[in-house]
């Protein structure tokens, strides 16, 4: 049996000193991590990891990938951020490639997922009173109950999660209505509907995925209704399902998406909403922007992290090697599993709360080299960088298997 990896006193040490200057906003593994290169992390003890979150899918091109370090490196050598109040030459070659992959015709670019979200919001309403013609302060948008888009005081309050009640009054104009719920949706709508923001696949609740053909309804639906269909492909977009946009599985064609996480390369915050003309063309001067925003550092990783995801393949990797690692663990026989969804290189491992709790399962994967975090509890999140080999996927695999034999074991 491999050793396994024990929380050093250096590394303890090294948590309580941050724990006495920084808010418990986290619930970190007792791991101290100073060190990463492709689907491999190390801890300051020199202990050797398997990166099974790839930072919320931040990372689907691995830690450090030398294509994107060197644009890292050469563009904060040349110029980082210079402010929107100057054009920049990488900007624009950057919203090209953004555009050419989406289809779309403009992009605003943001920082964080959040911050694209908020842009999403604002440009949905502004749709909403200059296109649709609805009342003033009158708009609405569709939300779906268990998603997650953010947590600034207006996208947490659109979740409607107790957890947030604390930090009310939110903004109003979100209406609720149940994931994967077509008919809800319909019945939902008025005439001072602009939008439907939603995940295709939701990550947060435990990788939920939605019937099949409920995207496309919902497509239809918002047609009919003149109602714009705005996805939240932050952490499922460009390739961490399978395809580059979760949305091309059912072949729909939104009116918007918001794009974070993996197109900063793992290396800085990145993200963009992007849509039609008609949409973003009626931002003007000084109603929304952003100190860095757009900037060249960003809009260099930015481009270079598309053009990694399309030559090394990684959307088909993806897909390939996200059907192998499922099929692996649907065939582990086990009392603790309740259910394995998801798709491409996004899976939700479902663990039976009466028998057995996912943190734990995930501090003892910790222990035999791989880092993996539950989600609301229950689901145990495997989402590699989507460079990672069938060889890794067994080695998980097999450390998942003794894990959960070990938690059988004791409960029996």
């Amino acid at each position: 049996m491999k050793n396994q990896i024990v929380t050093s006193q250096k590394q303890q040490d090294a948590i309580e000193h941050e724990n006495k200057f920084c808010a418990y906003n986290y619930k970190p593994l007792p791991v101290v991590l100073e060190r990463g290169e492709g689907v491999w992390l190390w801890d300051i003890d020199g202990n050797k990891y398997l990166d099974m979150m790839s930072a919320y899918s931040a990372v689907s091109h691995g830690h450090s990938h030398p294509r994107l370090v060197k644009a890292l490196t050469e563009q904060a050598g040349k110029l980082a951020i210079p402010s929107r109040a100057f054009h920049n030459d990488k900007l624009g070659k950057f919203l090209e490639k953004v555009c050419n992959i989406t289809g779309f015709e403009m992009a605003l670019p943001m920082n964080t997922g959040a911050e694209a979200v908020e842009t999403a919001i604002k440009a949905a309403r502004l749709w909403g009173y200059r296109v649709k013609g609805i009342a003033k302060d009158k708009a609405e948008i569709i939300v779906a109950h268990g998603n997650f888009h953010g947590r600034t005081t207006t996208i947490a309050g659109l979740s409607f999660d107790e957890e947030y009640a604390i930090f009310g009054p939110f903004t109003p104009g979100f209406v609720p209505v149940p994931f994967g719920d077509a008919e809800a949706l319909e019945k939902a709508i008025t005439p001072n509907t602009c939008a439907f923001l939603v995940e295709p696949i939701q990550g947060e609740t435990g990788i939920i995925v939605p019937p099949a053909g409920w995207l496309k309804q919902v497509s239809e639906i918002c047609k009919k209704n003149d109602v714009l269909l705005i996805l939240d492909e932050i952490q499922s977009g460009l390739g961490r399902t399978g395809k580059m946009f979760a949305y091309e599985h059912e072949g729909i064609r939104p009116d918007g998406v918001v794009l974070g996480k993996a197109l900063g390369g793992g290396m800085m915050a990145v993200s963009c909403f992007v849509s039609k003309r008609e949409i973003l063309g009626l931002f003007t001067p000084g109603s929304h922007g952003s100190t860095f925003g757009g900037n060249p550092l960003s809009s260099a990783i930015g481009y270079e992290a598309i053009c990694v995801l399309e030559e090394e393949k990684l959307v088909e990797r993806s897909a390939e090697l996200g059907k192998y690692f499922k099929e692996q663990l649907e065939n582990i026989d086990s009392p603790l599993v309740k259910e394995v969804r998801g798709k491409g290189l996004w899976i939700g491992f479902e663990i039976d709360s009466s028998k057995a709790s996912a943190h734990e399962i995930c501090k003892m994967l910790m222990k035999r080299g791989v880092l993996a975090k539950e989600t609301h509890e229950t689901t145990v999140r495997l989402a590699p960088p989507l460079i990672i080999t069938r060889e890794e996927i067994d080695w998980a695999v097999e450390q998942l298997q003794t894990v959960l034999a070990e938690v059988a074991n004791k409960a029996a």
